[in-house]
């Protein structure tokens, strides 16, 4: 099957649930024997296999997008002066240095990319249309997703071809963006929604999510959860492992990093939990910086910023020996999550998880044994949830064998793939 992708790019620069997604599964269907073609959208695709785009250019630039948002001039200017904008050193500097991933302030922008040829962006669709038709006809075009929904309508009438879209947390960035553009947004994606003939949740507690929000037709839902090559984690060693607990997402406020740490600081203060460690890594961009460092002056005033280590590399080999180090891993994130890799990964590598009972938490917790929940979604809960954890070493240990058993045959690549492939053919005539 002829599959083309659109994905927005990473930047890699930070742990992105969404990208490590999209690139384990591109790679899985290419090794299965499709042929898939990467798009990028906004920022180069650069995490873990840099050459998953085979050299596909960018489209719809972040800094194009931006200045034909804010500016009527850049909406008309030739391409030779676009292709500029959108140069790769420039669009990585950019991503390391904006707060683009911050939805506060991109209501107007983000209703006008989902409005598609009404947008402001048309220019930049007219294009991507130009290069999709200019190669061959795909059998489907699959988008990364909901947020990217405004160029579904167009494609689906310039092509001719099946358009399917995957879910996850995009109530998180239209929640978080200025009103009256929370519900206009909304709006807009149920309006391309009606051009989208299947719909990919990565939970059923998101799926449910989406529903609710949208009212779409139950029909085009389908949920296939995220999977993982579990041949590339090895077992955590728990029994000899120094007491350590991990932290593997974006450094942010938004994703629960705080809540760690205060729940960190009143663990430390039990005098038979004095050798544990905290781990935190998964990258910090813009706004999450000075954050990091107010959290790193809270530790040094309680005298234990030696016994937390903020690691800057998230590559592949980089979490895999994180994981290696680790006891236990939360992510104590306070909004509703559609899924959490992070999850998924720990439990590959042994190691089991303590987290709120929020969003598809309770969903991956209750599918794979291999972790804790807790509530409420406070430091105090959370360190009681720890130490209750930490102090029992063998269920510690059973709980990481029996979440490492159950993501090895639910949660593995070979049956993501083949649920997304079951949804593609579903909707190709």
């Amino acid at each position: 099957m002829k599959i083309t992708y659109i994905v927005p790019g990473s930047g890699d620069t930070f742990y992105c649930e969404n990208c490590l997604r999209d690139m384990i599964l591109i790679k899985a269907l290419r090794s299965y024997g499709h042929d898939v073609v990467v798009v990028p959208m906004y920022l180069p695709f650069f995490l873990d296999t840099p050459d998953v785009t085979r050299e596909t250019p960018v489209f719809f630039g972040g800094l194009n997008v931006y200045l034909q948002q804010q500016f009527k001039l850049f909406r008309n200017t030739p391409r030779c002066f676009d292709k500029i904008l959108d140069s790769s050193w420039l669009l990585r500097l950019i991503a390391k240095r904006a707060e683009s991933t911050s939805a506060s302030g991109l209501g107007k922008m983000t209703l006008s990319m989902l409005e598609g040829k009404n947008g402001n962006q048309v220019k930049e669709l007219k294009r991507l249309t130009a290069w999709l038709k200019g190669n061959e006809r795909p059998d489907v075009v699959h988008i990364s997703n909901a947020l990217l929904s405004g160029i579904a309508t167009h494609i689906k009438q310039e092509l001719s071809v099946p358009v399917v879209c995957t879910l996850q947390d995009e109530d998180g960035w239209l929640d978080a963006i200025d009103k009256p553009y929370d519900k206009l947004c909304w709006d807009a994606i149920v309006d391309q929604g009606q051009n989208i003939d299947a719909f990919i949740a990565v939970s059923d507690y998101y799926a449910s999510e989406f529903l609710s929000r949208t009212h779409l037709p139950p029909a085009k839902m389908h949920t296939v959860h995220i999977g993982i090559n579990t041949d590339d984690y090895k077992t955590a060693d728990l029994k000899n492992n120094q007491p350590t607990i991990g932290f593997l997402a974006r450094m942010s406020h938004s994703l629960g990093l705080e809540i760690l740490v205060d729940a960190f600081i009143i663990l430390k203060k039990t005098e038979s939990f004095n050798n544990t460690k905290l781990k935190i890594a998964g990258g910090a961009i813009g706004q999450d910086v000075p954050f990091v460092n107010m959290l790193k002056d809270r530790l040094t005033d309680e005298d234990i910023i030696d016994d937390v280590d903020f690691i800057v590399d998230f590559d592949k080999s980089s979490r895999h020996e994180l994981l290696q180090s680790l006891s236990v891993l939360s992510v104590p994130v306070p909004a509703l999550s559609a899924f959490g890799t992070y999850i998924i990964e720990a439990l590959a590598s042994g190691v089991p998880v303590v987290q709120p009972e929020t969003g598809a938490f309770p969903e991956l917790i209750n599918a794979t044994g291999g972790g804790v929940i807790y509530r409420p979604n406070t430091p105090e809960a959370l360190a009681d949830a720890l130490k209750s954890l930490l102090s029992d070493k063998e269920r510690l240990i059973a709980l990481g064998l029996k979440g490492r058993d159950s993501v090895r045959e639910k949660f593995n690549v070979e049956t993501m793939a083949s649920g997304i492939a079951k949804v593609y053919q579903s909707v190709v005539k």
